[in-house]
Protein backbone atom coordinates (compact mmCIF):
# COMPACT_ATOMS: atom_id res chain seq x y z
CA UNK A 1 0.00 0.00 0.00
CA UNK A 2 3.13 2.82 0.77
CA UNK A 3 4.97 3.54 -1.99
CA UNK A 4 9.03 3.80 -0.79
CA UNK A 5 8.60 7.46 -1.53
CA UNK A 6 5.88 7.49 0.93
CA UNK A 7 7.63 5.67 3.58
CA UNK A 8 10.75 7.86 3.21
CA UNK A 9 8.42 11.18 3.52
CA UNK A 10 6.94 9.32 6.76
CA UNK A 11 10.79 8.96 8.11
CA UNK A 12 11.63 12.75 6.92
CA UNK A 13 8.97 14.71 7.47
CA UNK A 14 7.31 16.07 10.44
CA UNK A 15 3.31 14.58 10.78
CA UNK A 16 -0.06 16.26 11.42
CA UNK A 17 -2.97 14.64 12.53
CA UNK A 18 -6.04 15.38 11.98
CA UNK A 19 -9.02 14.53 14.22
CA UNK A 20 -12.81 15.52 14.75
CA UNK A 21 -15.19 15.82 17.91
CA UNK A 22 -18.42 14.41 18.39
CA UNK A 23 -19.28 17.34 17.80
CA UNK A 24 -17.96 18.19 14.32
CA UNK A 25 -14.93 20.95 16.25
CA UNK A 26 -11.94 20.08 13.99
CA UNK A 27 -8.40 19.87 15.88
CA UNK A 28 -4.67 19.32 14.48
CA UNK A 29 -1.46 18.93 15.74
CA UNK A 30 2.05 17.45 14.85
CA UNK A 31 3.28 14.59 16.00
CA UNK A 32 6.86 14.18 15.74
CA UNK A 33 7.02 10.40 17.32
CA UNK A 34 4.61 9.20 13.75
CA UNK A 35 6.05 6.18 12.15
CA UNK A 36 5.34 2.95 10.01
CA UNK A 37 4.22 0.27 11.94
CA UNK A 38 4.36 -2.38 8.89
CA UNK A 39 2.91 -1.66 5.50
CA UNK A 40 -0.61 -0.52 6.01
CA UNK A 41 -0.27 0.87 9.72
CA UNK A 42 0.69 4.04 11.48
CA UNK A 43 1.23 4.69 15.07
CA UNK A 44 2.40 7.15 17.57
CA UNK A 45 3.14 8.06 20.89
CA UNK A 46 0.57 10.11 22.42
CA UNK A 47 2.26 12.33 24.77
CA UNK A 48 0.12 14.73 25.78
CA UNK A 49 -3.16 13.19 25.77
CA UNK A 50 -5.71 15.91 25.50
CA UNK A 51 -7.93 16.81 22.46
CA UNK A 52 -6.38 14.97 20.00
CA UNK A 53 -6.33 11.35 22.11
CA UNK A 54 -10.06 12.11 23.10
CA UNK A 55 -10.98 12.88 19.79
CA UNK A 56 -9.81 9.14 18.94
CA UNK A 57 -11.17 7.42 21.95
CA UNK A 58 -14.38 8.63 21.15
CA UNK A 59 -14.55 8.26 17.30
CA UNK A 60 -11.09 6.97 15.91
CA UNK A 61 -11.48 9.11 12.78
CA UNK A 62 -7.67 10.45 11.60
CA UNK A 63 -6.33 11.86 9.17
CA UNK A 64 -2.29 12.59 8.99
CA UNK A 65 -0.63 14.71 6.27
CA UNK A 66 2.82 15.23 5.33
CA UNK A 67 4.14 17.77 2.95
CA UNK A 68 7.36 18.00 1.72
CA UNK A 69 7.40 22.16 0.82
CA UNK A 70 10.91 22.12 -1.13
CA UNK A 71 9.35 19.77 -3.57
CA UNK A 72 5.56 20.89 -3.47
CA UNK A 73 4.78 17.09 -2.58
CA UNK A 74 3.15 15.27 -0.07
CA UNK A 75 0.19 12.87 1.30
CA UNK A 76 -3.00 12.60 3.11
CA UNK A 77 -3.58 9.34 5.15
CA UNK A 78 -6.78 8.52 5.83
CA UNK A 79 -7.62 5.66 8.67
CA UNK A 80 -9.03 4.61 11.65
CA UNK A 81 -6.96 4.99 14.94
CA UNK A 82 -7.02 2.91 17.91
CA UNK A 83 -5.72 4.01 21.50
CA UNK A 84 -3.75 1.82 23.72
CA UNK A 85 -2.78 2.56 27.34
CA UNK A 86 -1.67 -1.50 28.12
CA UNK A 87 -0.51 -4.15 26.29
CA UNK A 88 2.06 -4.67 23.34
CA UNK A 89 1.86 -1.59 21.39
CA UNK A 90 2.20 0.65 24.60
CA UNK A 91 4.81 -1.54 25.50
CA UNK A 92 6.85 -1.13 22.64
CA UNK A 93 6.21 2.92 22.45
CA UNK A 94 7.50 3.36 25.60
CA UNK A 95 10.33 1.44 25.14
CA UNK A 96 11.01 3.37 21.46
CA UNK A 97 10.30 6.50 23.25
CA UNK A 98 13.90 5.87 25.67
CA UNK A 99 16.27 8.65 24.66
CA UNK A 100 13.97 10.53 22.61
CA UNK A 101 11.44 11.86 24.77
CA UNK A 102 9.52 10.90 27.69
CA UNK A 103 6.93 7.88 28.07
CA UNK A 104 3.74 8.47 26.31
CA UNK A 105 0.23 8.60 27.84
CA UNK A 106 -1.07 6.25 24.83
CA UNK A 107 0.53 4.46 21.58
CA UNK A 108 -2.00 5.21 18.95
CA UNK A 109 -1.79 2.77 15.98
CA UNK A 110 -3.70 4.55 12.76
CA UNK A 111 -5.15 1.77 10.33
CA UNK A 112 -4.60 3.47 7.01
CA UNK A 113 -8.30 2.97 4.87
CA UNK A 114 -7.00 6.02 2.01
CA UNK A 115 -4.56 7.63 0.42
CA UNK A 116 -4.69 11.20 -1.41
CA UNK A 117 -1.35 12.99 -2.98
CA UNK A 118 -1.07 16.61 -1.76
CA UNK A 119 1.33 17.46 -4.96
CA UNK A 120 0.66 20.92 -6.16
CA UNK A 121 -1.11 21.20 -9.13
CA UNK A 122 -3.93 19.75 -10.85
CA UNK A 123 -4.21 16.14 -8.78
CA UNK A 124 -3.89 18.07 -5.25
CA UNK A 125 -6.39 15.70 -3.30
CA UNK A 126 -7.00 12.97 -5.30
CA UNK A 127 -7.75 9.36 -3.67
CA UNK A 128 -4.42 7.64 -4.80
CA UNK A 129 -4.95 4.64 -2.72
Amino acid sequence: MLTDVMKEMIEKELAYVSTVSNDGIPNIGPKRSMRLLDEHTLIYNENTGKQTMKNLIDNGKVAVAYADRAKLDGYRFVGKAEVFTEGKYYDEAVEWAKGKMGAPKAAVVIHIEEIYTLRSGSTAGDKIS
